[in-house]
């Protein structure tokens, strides 16, 4: 039997020949670990006496209360998680292969049954309704998969970006494995007078709760800078928004926000508790003088955050980011990466380019990434209009 050794596999025999079911429980009583077997001579019986400690039934398809597969799929669905032998005579053989087909995992001919064969038919049976379960149990996880990958897909963020405007990239990478969606988010929105708003920002812990408190957040940016509010009356309600939505007290986010100007010249930043952007004028990289404007949303009631005018000049790209980009461990050492260590990444690759900085940030932390990651660059150059 396929029982563990320690414990006794209960069956259930389903049979109304009194005859027939002392040779099935004579047969059954020879293997290395004789099961449990339970008689019953009729499905209405059966009701009574199948309970979850039976893994497997034997069946006959003529029985005073149904015939065929008419009783087997009655068992079937009294008893989803057994494995099911139909008990045929040579008359209805072909009865056998029609009810495998319909479900059970094997038939066996009376007439034709031993101890051997019925103890090995037993296990297989027994083996089969693993595997089937199994697979039934992958198909529907992969089924769930795919259904969430559809719903993560929807919720990640489509810029509302007027062609021919601005060069702009995003790169969003989770930290957590078979997932599309992190704490981290971004979003970029042109509003009618041509300013480009541009977020960053990071809640704090990784798991789905914040992954779904990150696209929050994201959606009423977007929604309040569509309705024309700017600094701190967004960030004061972004921080309404957490605090009534978060599930934890401790639970802050840190964001960047980034407003250019109609004549795309000239930027207003709030860098709220969050790493600072990096900017690049006239070949000089840097990091975004001024910052930070104040602590992250979440822990201070009533904070004003003080902007941050910026002049971009003619040509000027500026990289935001969260602090997965610069939390990475030099050659996995304890030293981190750090905003000093990007700006020379940067300078060594004569200029932002994201794919091949994140890449270079990968490899140092030993191909591997240790937290969540979003990025959005955002130029004014020869490649924008």
């Amino acid at each position: 039997m396929t029982a563990p050794p320690d414990e006794t596999l209960t069956l259930l025999l389903i049979e109304d020949d009194a005859g027939d079911a002392f040779l099935v429980e004579e047969l059954l009583n020879e293997a290395e670990n004789p099961p449990k077997i339970i008689w019953v001579r009729s499905l209405s019986e059966s009701l009574v006496r199948l309970t979850d400690e039976v893994r497997c039934v034997l069946v006959d398809l003529s029985l005073p209360d149904a015939n065929g597969l008419e009783a087997l799929q009655q068992v079937l669905a009294m008893a989803p998680h057994a494995a099911v032998l139909v008990l045929t005579g040579l008359n209805d053989s072909h009865v056998g292969v029609e009810a495998v087909s319909a479900g059970a995992q094997d038939f066996l001919i009376k007439q034709d049954i031993d101890a051997r064969l019925l103890v090995r038919a037993v296990r297989y049976a027994m083996e089969r309704k693993r595997a089937d379960m199994a697979q039934r149990k992958l198909v529907e996880a992969e089924l769930v998969t795919k259904e969430n990958s559809r719903l993560e897909h929807g919720l990640l963020p489509v810029p509302l970006l007027e062609p021919g405007t601005l060069h702009h990239e995003s790169r969003y990478l989770p930290g957590r494995q078979r997932t599309l969606l992190a704490g981290d988010f971004w979003d970029t929105v042109q509003s009618p007078d041509g300013a480009v708003h541009v977020v960053v920002g990071d809640v704090c812990g990784h798991g789905p709760d914040e992954a779904a408190l990150g696209v929050a957040l994201r959606i009423a940016w977007r929604t309040l800078v569509l309705a024309g509010h700017t600094g701190n009356d967004v960030l004061h309600t972004l921080d309404k928004v957490l605090r009534l939505e978060r599930k934890s007290a401790e639970i802050f986010t840190t964001l960047c926000t980034m407003t250019v100007s109609p004549s795309l010249d000239h930027a207003r930043l709030h860098v709220v508790g969050h790493p600072p952007p990096v900017l690049i004028r006239d070949g000089v990289v840097e990091v975004t003088p001024g910052t930070p404007s104040g602590p992250p949303l979440g822990i201070f009631p009533d904070v004003d955050w003080t902007p941050i005018d910026v002049p971009l000049g003619r040509e000027w790209s500026v990289l935001l980011y969260t602090d997965g980009l610069i939390e990475a461990t030099v050659g996995g050492g304890p030293d981190l990466l750090g905003t000093e260590g990007l700006l020379r990444l940067i300078a060594d690759q004569g200029g932002i380019h994201l794919d091949r900085l994140i890449e270079r940030v990968i490899e140092l932390n030993e191909e591997a990434l240790t937290d969540d990651l979003a990025t959005v660059l955002i130029a004014k150059d020869a490649r924008s209009a």
